[in-house]
């Protein structure tokens, strides 16, 4: 049975069942509390951080020429400053995050689609933007998986942030050790993964593996970490899934009847017309590489790139295209 790494991951507080917000209620996101158990939660309400009360005046960000400055609705005090001395302070001494889950749309924590008042005149026209902390965060963490609550209802954003941590997560293991044969191991296990991301940075991996530039092995696994960030950097495409799921099918389609391999192929033809998710699709492989009982497809994280317990394929379908 699989060991999973915990990630650990900032999250906005009031995504728990803190209640923070500036109603004086909690915003609890379904996924929070499924990934409680396999994650380590780094919790921050950065507005009750600069001294907020709960329940609280609205905040919000208004454009004054080129700067933007936070400020309550009502009262029109502002806290600007206080907010990015204290989003600078937190960001400064955060150690080994592997990502973000924050609030949409809210004046700190958003990342993106957050209102930016013309003016504290009641009815001002807006624009979107993001929030202070939210933004800085993005400024020094751009590398990291940076997702918002309501943008992880789309399944291919959700699927794709859930691979990133826990494989970010397993990576840490490799930064603890130091050593080759750790990294070589890890590189194999997230082979066909790193395939349905990337074939050119999976080469660029493979290179770096091999060490034809005699690094040490300091520099190989920084190398590779930097590599491996850009690789996870973009949502894999639904053909490259099917591609990485036919050369796999090449490791015991000769042992199938032409029955099973028309059936294989008949199931893939479904999910490329968006019929069935990749977790058929999946399970389909997983099932032949028991049947024929090849390790190498077992260990594979394509099968499985995080606790099958978080696995949901409701889709909101916004955000992101096949």
């Amino acid at each position: 049975m699989q060991t999973w790494a915990k990630p650990k991951i900032v999250v906005s507080k009031c995504l728990g069942n803190t209640a923070c917000r500036y109603n004086g209620e909690a915003s609890t996101f379904s996924l929070y509390i499924k990934l409680k158990p396999f994650v380590e939660f780094i919790e921050v309400c950065p507005e009750m951080a600069i001294g907020l009360p709960v329940p609280r005046e609205v905040i919000r960000l208004v454009r004054e020429k080129d700067t933007i400055k936070l400020v309550e609705s009502s009262s029109l005090k502002e806290y600007t400053e206080d907010m990015i001395n204290f989003s600078t302070n937190f960001i400064d001494n955060l150690k080994g995050v592997n990502g973000f889950l924050l609030k949409s749309r809210s004046p700190s924590c958003g990342t993106r689609d957050v209102k930016i008042y013309q003016g504290t005149a009641k009815g001002a026209q807006s624009s979107k933007g993001k929030g202070i902390f939210g933004g800085l965060v993005q400024d020094r963490f751009s590398y990291l998986p940076i997702e918002e609550d309501g943008r992880l209802k789309n399944f291919a954003i959700r699927d794709h942030f859930l691979s990133s941590i826990f494989t970010l997560s397993e990576f840490s293991d490799v930064q603890e050790h130091q050593d080759l044969p750790t990294l070589l191991k890890y590189h194999s296990r997230h082979k066909l993964l790193f395939m349905s991301y990337n074939q050119t940075e999976l080469k660029n991996l493979g290179r770096i593996v091999a060490n034809h530039d005699h690094l040490s092995e300091t520099e190989i696994i920084d190398a590779y970490y930097t590599g491996l960030l850009k690789l996870l950097s973009k949502t894999p495409r639904y053909t490259s899934n099917i591609n990485v799921f036919m050369h796999s099918f090449g490791y015991f389609s000769e042992y199938l009847n032409p029955k099973e391999r028309d059936f294989m192929l008949s199931v893939v033809e479904k999910y490329r017309a968006g019929k069935i998710p990749l977790s058929v699709l999946l399970n389909l492989l997983k099932s032949q590489a028991i049947r024929f009982n090849n390790q190498y497809l077992l260990d594979q994280s394509f099968l499985e790139p995080y606790p099958e317990e978080l696995i949901d394929i409701s889709d909101s379908g916004k955000g992101v295209t096949r």
